[in-house]
């Protein structure tokens, strides 16, 4: 008698985009906790689940490292499970990509939400993109609503945090910023690096290289060159 086959493996996938939410757990427990509901519904053997977090969904998988680890253990037949597709990105293009990097692989994304994800028709494909579509507007309009709010702060020289943000230090009133020479230099490098194509890791590699350290005197990594970019968005 032939043994029963094994059920298709599912690969995890949570992100938060937030600090705030990655230090909390905000946010990944709930998703953690749809995937594996979504995995016993749809009868998936659930391997891992891989976290990412304070990562944005608008940036490039070559700068999202455990997304692209994840991505890697995939094999044919695999599925990568999600709790809502904008977890995947919040870019229609970034997002087209990665999917393409896993049908190459043999494997698909399934949203525990479903969002179209149950098959490739074109209906099911219609859903998708418009999902993304709606994903993709809405991190611009809370972005561009942010930007002017911190915008509007620093024209008056306040402070946005209890810390500085990179480029900065805290004046002696307590209340206003002004400017860190040393750390606008390194933020000018990063700046022309990254509007020159460089990825977030090259440019940690650059400033390594170049015996630059953080504000703390550690290495440079990619999440704080991102974290430096953001500041200054």
């Amino acid at each position: 008698m032939r043994a029963p086959a094994s059920p298709p493996r599912a690969i995890g996938y949570v992100r938060v985009s937030t600090d705030q939410q990655a230090e909390s757990g905000l946010g990944l427990e709930a998703q953690k906790a749809a995937i594996g509901i979504a995995a016993s519904r749809l009868r998936l053997e659930l391997v891992r689940v891989y976290s990412d977090a304070g990562i944005s969904g608008k940036l490039a998988i070559e700068d999202r490292p455990v997304l692209l680890e994840a991505v890697g253990t995939l094999r044919r037949g695999d599925v990568l499970l999600i709790a809502k597709r904008d977890r995947l990105g919040r870019d229609v293009i970034a997002v087209a990509l990665i999917e393409r990097l896993i049908a190459k692989r043999g494997a698909r994304v399934v949203s525990a939400a479903g969002e179209g994800t149950d098959s490739d028709d074109p209906a099911a494909l219609l859903m998708r993109r418009l999902i993304d579509s709606f994903a993709e507007y809405e991190r611009l309009i809370i972005g561009a609503r942010t930007r002017a709010a911190l915008a509007a702060k620093r024209r008056r020289g306040e402070r946005i945090s209890r810390f500085a943000p990179f480029g900065f230090s805290i004046a002696l009133d307590g209340r206003t910023l002004e400017p860190s020479v040393t750390e606008q230099r390194t933020l000018r490098t990063i700046q022309e690096q990254r509007a020159a194509g460089a990825s977030l890791q090259a440019i940690a590699n650059r400033l390594n290289l170049d015996g630059e350290r953080t504000r703390a005197g550690s290495l440079w990594r990619f999440e704080y060159v991102r974290s430096a970019l953001r500041q200054v968005a």
